[in-house]
């Protein structure tokens, strides 16, 4: 297994179709090789950008051995929970583990909107069930489940879970989670707008969206955010903007497939009911991409 340590560039990968609906398996090879090639920590797959919520249970396991036969050992390989029961979750994670991920990033459960206690009780579940280091989701703008620092209070003292995806958009939660929890919590940036932020705050690395299509221009920032050197982080940054402001909208899916489809490392296929931009939105986010790729910096 490769070693995970929660530092570094995690890309929350895309899933790509085939027109006829199909998982793109050779895309997908395509798309990891030029993210490993690029310098990137570990992979997670079926995420939200993953398509998620239209990938049934076989289909992410399946995903989950071609990843691992595709990665070969090189980074780690970390699956996404996102179920509806404490059950189904529990039995998720155990069969992760026998097929080989690396680590798991779980979510709150789906559709109920659980209370606090009710969500603490799910992670623990899950974490009991497991030996599997778990990064939590932590994404109330889009979930309507914040996991505050009184619940990580709570799940301190549950060895498997490791880290945090830092969605919340709010900067001073970083803080305020370094401030009562030390390094007890590796915290992952989950917002591509704010990540070079994180970074100065304290976070030890990020989930990214873009990096699907952009894996070289994600690392390069990424490295001279940690070396110090803002100067040339920023300049990344700026020019990465417009593009980066595609990870924060409904149909981000949509979005970055496109660019990745641009690059040459994606397909812009979706299954329903996501549909193709039209009119006026397919041209605005066909410029974005287009003038990002036109004037995207030089790296060294």
């Amino acid at each position: 297994m490769a070693e995970l340590n929660w530092k570094g560039v995690y890309p929350a990968v895309l899933t790509p179709f085939k027109e006829n609906g199909e998982i793109d398996f050779d895309m997908f090879a395509k798309n990891t090789e030029a993210q490993i090639k690029a310098g990137v920590h570990g992979i997670i797959i079926a995420g939200s950008l993953g398509d998620a919520a239209v990938l049934d249970t076989d289909e992410k396991f399946e995903l989950l051995t071609f990843a691992r036969q595709v990665v070969a050992g090189r980074v780690p390989v970390i699956l996404n929970i996102t179920e509806n029961t404490t059950k189904n979750a529990v039995n998720f994670a155990i069969k992760a583990k026998e097929l080989g991920a690396d680590g798991l990033m779980l979510l709150p459960p789906m559709r109920y909107r659980a209370d606090d206690r009710e969500v603490v009780t799910y992670f623990k579940a899950v974490a009991n069930a497991t030996d599997l280091p778990i990064l939590i989701y932590n994404n109330p703008v889009d979930y309507a489940v914040f996991v505050s620092p009184a619940m990580f209070d709570e799940l301190k003292d549950c060895p498997t879970i490791a880290a945090v995806k830092e969605s919340t958009r709010d900067l001073t939660n970083i803080t305020r989670m370094k401030n009562q929890f030390g390094d007890r919590f590796k915290i992952l940036g989950g917002v591509d707008t704010i990540s070079l932020e994180s970074i100065v705050v304290g976070a030890d690395g990020w989930v990214f969206g873009l990096v699907d299509a952009f894996p070289n221009e994600t690392v390069a920032m990424y490295n001279y955010a940690v070396n110090g050197d803002y100067e040339k982080a920023l300049e990344i940054y700026r020019w990465f903007m417009p593009l980066l402001e595609l990870d924060i909208h409904p149909k981000l899916i949509q979005y970055i497939k496109l660019a990745a489809t641009a690059e040459g490392i994606g397909t812009p296929h979706l299954r329903a009911p996501r549909l193709p931009l039209i009119g006026e939105e397919a041209e605005r986010i066909h410029k974005v991409i287009a003038d990002g790729i036109a004037s995207r910096p030089r790296l060294n």
